[in-house]
Parts: structure tokens; sequence; C-alpha cells
């Protein structure tokens, strides 16, 4: 392995300080449940390792606010989210999503921020916080910025996070009476990455559902809200015919990118079957 030097700040702040944008060599590691398995593929040579285990301690700190809405620091890890109750009562598909998520080894050291920032399309936790209509906060030299996690990942491993900015936390709004679901399909195999994954929040108004929010994930280069299915299921009763044509419009709209996890004809089956199995377990909570 290539000789780097290791920082150790104790403030997020003086972290963006030690970044360089125009140096790629220069990384931030948090969990480093990814950075070090491309370290050891010889995939990613650093020079300087900026490690976040020092900074302030609210960064690795969640709970409710004032305003209703929940925010969890970007150094929380999975394991931390998994066993909060608070978080757990706030949005019971988060425990869900992270019981299904790689192994218990992982969520133990991986965070929430890193896991964000690395872009990787086949994970769990982009889906959910889309349709949590979740929000990250950065920090940077210029100060910090909100950006909507629906608006965070541009492309194969790319998000839209300047070169010296981290993601400091994630905010989450109040979800009310919403109810949420998170199914994907995994072959369980060792590095469990998902062929798919389907996230649906919406509220119930009797057997009608409304404001209904479908993200599929793994499928292709981002998470994709899914507009044309949730046209059809909006203001509707979930029987057996809505949630038939709402897999056949998911199905239909979500364009799916072939990987070693699946052909495209077959991802696309996947979203019709999976966004019925979706739209089948909100219709059966009960809240």
């Amino acid at each position: 392995m290539t000789p780097f030097e290791i920082a150790m700040p104790t403030s997020l702040r003086e972290a963006t300080g030690l970044l360089d944008p125009e140096d790629p060599t220069i990384r931030v590691m948090s969990g480093g449940t990814a950075l070090m398995l491309m370290m050891k593929t010889d995939v990613f040579h650093p020079t300087r390792l900026i490690s976040l285990r020092k900074i302030e301690e609210t960064a690795s700190q969640m709970g409710l606010l004032p305003d209703g809405r929940f925010r969890i620091g970007g150094m929380c890890t999975l394991a931390q989210m998994e066993h909060n109750d608070d978080l757990a009562a706030f949005a019971p598909v988060i425990r869900q999503t992270m019981r299904m998520l790689a192994n218990v080894r992982v969520r133990n050291v991986a965070t929430i921020g890193g896991a964000l920032s690395h872009g990787d399309p086949h994970m769990d936790l982009p889906p959910v916080l889309v349709a949590l209509d979740a929000i990250a906060v950065t920090e940077g030299p210029e100060g910090s910025r909100e950006i909507p996690v629906a608006e965070l990942h541009a492309g194969y491993y790319e998000t839209v996070l300047n070169g010296d900015e981290l993601i400091r936390e994630v905010i989450i709004p109040a979800q009310d009476a919403r109810r949420m679901t998170y199914l994907k399909c995994t072959t369980r195999a060792v590095k469990d990455w998902p062929a798919l994954g389907v996230a649906l929040t919406g509220v119930f108004e009797g057997d009608t559902l409304e404001d209904p929010r479908l993200v599929i994930g793994s499928v292709a280069e981002t998470p994709i809200r899914v507009d044309e299915a949730e046209t059809v299921i909006k203001g509707r009763s979930l029987t057996d015919k809505v949630i038939r044509e709402a897999g056949e419009a998911a199905s239909a709209n979500v364009e799916t990118i072939p990987d070693e996890l699946g052909s495209a004809a077959y991802k696309s089956q996947l979203v019709r079957v999976y966004v019925e199995r979706a739209l089948r377990a909100v219709a059966n909570q009960t809240v």
C-alpha cells in the first residue's frame, strides 16, 4: 500500500480546511468501509486521509428538534440509527432498512454522512431518505448549505458536493401519520448490494392514499422518484387493479441500467413486482 499522511482535525470546519478541491488524492474518512476497500484493491491511492474521529461530539448525535424535525449528525453510524428508539418512532422505515443493510460489522462503523457522500448507486439509504424528503446540511469554507437528498446524487459515484464540502447533518421533516416501507431484492451475498430497492411513503385518508412518494434505487445511477406511478395511486384506494396499474407504470417509466446484478429487462420486471409489494405493504399497515 502506498504511504500516506493522516490528519486528525478536532472540528468539521478544520477538516474542510484541510481538503483541496484540486487534489483528489486527499480524502476524508469517517467510517472508512468503502474507502479502505478501494485502497486494498488499488483503486485509490491517497496522499492524505483526514480522519473525522476527533471532531465535535454533536456530529455523532441525533435527536428530535423543537420544530418537530429529526436531526442525524453526519458521523452517526448506521448501527446508532438502527438502535435509536426515538428515530424508530419518528420514521420506522429507517430501522426496517438498517436490519437489511449489509451486516453488523459494517453498520457499526459506516456513517450516514460517508454513505451519502460516497455516491454509490447500489445503496439502501438514499431512496429511503428521498422518500422521507430529507435534507443534507453541508459544511464548507464558504459556510453551510442545504441540499435535498433527492438532488444530492449526480451520477455514478458522483454527488453535487464541492471538493472541500462535507455533510454535517441530515434533517428529516416531520412525518406525522405517514405510512412507510422499504423493500429490496438482494442475493444476501457477502457484499449484499441490492439489485433493486423500493422506498414508499404516503398518508392515508380512510382507504385513500394521498401525497405518495415512491422512489426506486439501485437500478440506475441515482435514485428515481416515479411520478407516473404516484399519479396512478394518488387519491385512490389501493385495490388490486390500482396496484397492478402502478406497478406497470413504474416498470414502463423507470429506465434501468444493466450490471452484474441483472439485465435491464430483469430489473424492469423487478420494479413492477416490488412496487406492487411495497404498495400492498403500506396498504396493510396500521398506524
